[in-house]
């Protein structure tokens, strides 16, 4: 589904990633480890088109999406679950929902909002209430719904379970799961190394803006380098 070629992406003039190539296969988890700064946000935003590349190719289905922008990658099925949440603390529950769907028939909408609060009854049950009145894991729900509003083929995930509880994280991660099950393409950034690679079917290792390693989940969970600097083993 995604292809990713010799990408490169820099910060004025500082390099921070450096000939990024890696693939994504339809109904499959990937998930990126590595450590804080290895480039990790840096490369899912390049993928949703936030942030501009200097060199390389980002294809969806084998069509290059690198020149395109953010939101004409939405319409082709890309979705981006920022880091930290970026809700709209003022507007309710259902409002920010409704913005994730912004680019779409309002008839259409009205399905995908049903399957979110099925997905999370918990928003069904408060979307009257302000986002930014919302626990963590709340909100966490809230970005993972607003960013199924578009209807997505390929999902982006950036630190889901950052600062939740034990029993919210497997909360979040068996949403992730049930996503899969339908079919979803997932892309999952994580700190949580156990938790991510317990899910996920391939699994990539940044350092420092480099890909430094690549194979089936279960592979890279067994390397006894990975095990030793992200699974405290």
């Amino acid at each position: 589904m995604l292809s990713i070629d010799s990408l490169t992406c820099a910060y004025g003039r500082i390099e921070v990633l450096h000939g990024i190539s890696m693939a994504i296969h339809a109904g499959e988890i990937a998930t990126l480890i590595g450590a804080n700064g290895a480039g990790k946000s840096t490369l899912l935003r390049a993928i949703s088109g936030v942030q501009p590349i200097t060199g390389g190719d980002i294809r969806l289905e084998g069509r290059s999406i690198a020149n395109l922008q953010s939101h004409a990658r939405v319409a082709l099925g890309i979705s981006h679950v920022p880091e930290g949440r970026q809700l709209f603390a003022p507007l309710s529950v259902e409002d920010n929902l409704k913005l994730g769907a912004w680019s779409r028939p309002a008839t259409e909408a009205a399905s995908e909002l049903a399957r979110v609060y099925a997905l999370f009854p918990m928003l069904a049950e408060m979307r009257q209430v302000p986002a930014g009145a919302l626990s963590g894991g709340q909100q966490q729900m809230l970005a993972i719904g607003r960013g199924l509003m578009a209807k997505p083929r390929l999902l982006l995930f950036d630190e889901p379970s950052m600062g939740l509880a034990p029993i919210l994280v497997e909360q979040i991660f068996e949403a992730i799961r049930g996503l899969k099950r339908d079919g979803m393409t997932i892309l999952l950034v994580e700190q949580n190394a156990y938790a991510a690679l317990a899910i996920a079917d391939q699994a990539y290792v940044l350092e420092t803006g480099r890909m430094t390693m690549n194979g089936t989940a279960a592979a890279v969970k067994n390397d006894q380098r990975v095990r030793e600097a992200y699974l405290g083993i």
